[in-house]
Formats: C-alpha cells, sequence, structure tokens
C-alpha cells in the first residue's frame, strides 16, 4: 500500500514538472498580428495559453512603431516586418508567430505614396496621396510606383513589357514650357525656348515596387 502510495505521488510530482515546463515554454510564445491599411497600422498580440492582451504593452507600442516606419518604407517586405517584429519579441523573452493583414489580404503589404508633378494627368494629380500594393505581378495598363535611378519614386502606367524590362510611360504628354535661357548659336546669341517633356523609361521589372490600388 505504501509503495503504490508513493507511486501515485510520483507520477504527480512528474506530471506537475511537466505541466511547469509546459507553461514556461508556452508562456513565452506570443502570437502578433500586424494590421494595416498603408496609412495607420495597430498591432494586437496574444500569449498562449494566457488570453488576448497579456503582452507587455511597451512590446506592442515598439512594434507598432517599428511597423509604421517598415510599411512606409519602400524597401520593406512582408518577411523583413515579420523578421522586425520577431526580433522585438525576442528583445522581450518572446517567441513570436506573426501575421500582417491588410485591406487586401493575409501578407499582402500595401505603401501609402504621394504624386509629385503633373506626368499622370488626368489619372492621377500633383501632391495626390495613393496606396500601393507591394507586388510584382503586373501588366500592361497598370498604374505603378517604381524606383528610377535619377529621380527615385515614380508613379508610371506600364506600356510595354519585354523579359526582365518594363517600359514607362506618363498619362499627360503634353511638352511644358518651363522658361527661356540665351545660347550662343553660330557665334550669335539666341533665345531658346526651354520645354520639359514627360519622363518615360525603359527599368527593370524589379524597379517596380507595387501596383497602385488607391488613388
Amino acid at each position: 500500500m505504501r509503495s503504490r502510495t508513493w507511486l501515485i505521488v510520483g507520477i504527480l510530482v512528474l506530471l506537475l514538472l511537466v505541466g511547469t515546463a509546459y507553461w514556461a515554454t508556452s508562456s513565452t510564445s506570443v502570437k502578433i498580428v500586424v494590421e494595416t491599411n498603408g496609412t495607420d497600422v495597430t498591432v494586437k498580440g496574444s500569449t498562449q495559453p494566457l488570453p488576448l492582451g497579456n503582452v507587455p504593452e511597451d512590446m506592442i507600442t515598439q512594434m507598432k512603431d517599428k511597423a509604421l516606419e517598415d510599411v512606409q518604407d519602400e524597401t520593406s517586405t512582408v518577411e523583413s516586418i515579420k523578421v522586425d517584429m520577431e526580433n522585438i519579441a525576442k528583445s522581450h523573452g518572446y517567441t513570436a508567430q506573426v501575421t500582417l493583414i491588410s485591406q487586401f489580404g493575409e501578407n499582402q503589404l500595401p505603401m501609402p505614396a504621394t504624386v509629385r508633378g503633373t506626368s499622370m494627368i488626368p489619372t492621377l494629380q500633383d501632391n495626390q496621396d495613393i496606396i500601393v500594393l507591394k507586388t510584382d505581378k503586373f501588366q500592361v495598363n497598370d498604374l505603378v510606383v517604381a524606383v528610377h535611378p535619377e529621380y527615385g519614386l515614380i508613379v508610371k502606367r506600364v506600356a510595354q513589357i519585354d523579359g526582365d524590362q518594363v517600359y514607362l510611360k506618363s498619362d499627360n504628354r503634353q511638352t511644358e514650357i518651363i522658361g527661356t535661357e540665351t545660347r550662343m548659336v553660330n557665334g550669335m546669341e539666341e533665345v531658346v525656348t526651354i520645354e520639359k517633356t514627360p519622363l518615360d523609361a525603359w527599368l527593370p521589372k524589379k524597379n517596380v515596387v507595387g501596383v497602385v490600388k488607391v488613388y
């Protein structure tokens, strides 16, 4: 009888140790959901098996600030944002499982941008805010944002795709007169009109950041 009692006690102690180990492991695991529409970001966290919200507020704040910074960065990706969230969680002693959700679906990353200039009139206006879905899937006639080696971020329409190159054109085809200057022509001074033509360019497809979805 005594040996049976000790056996039961031993089993209970073993179960307690296993349960404690499980709790210690599971309580450091956190599920993070990053929600964004391209301009705002919310971050929600829940630990297992604890209910929603039992994670440090300062960790969630750090994640929100970093996620907002990442969303506004043309070089960020879904994976890079997840890594940033995981690293912040790790610094607080958590192992994070991160999901990103936007108006375009799960793991679909939007980015805000602002139109500069009149090259896309009448479709887009100068200083107009737009939302871009980061993707490498686009087709002819799509409005896209791309990285130009000289002008930085540009918004244009896809006119042609040829292998790994894409031809981007401006919707505004009008030539703009921006002033005049005096030049020497055949030894004589001559006033020359300075014109600005819409920017069209061949660029590598990898330079396309994404497709304009909201404008």
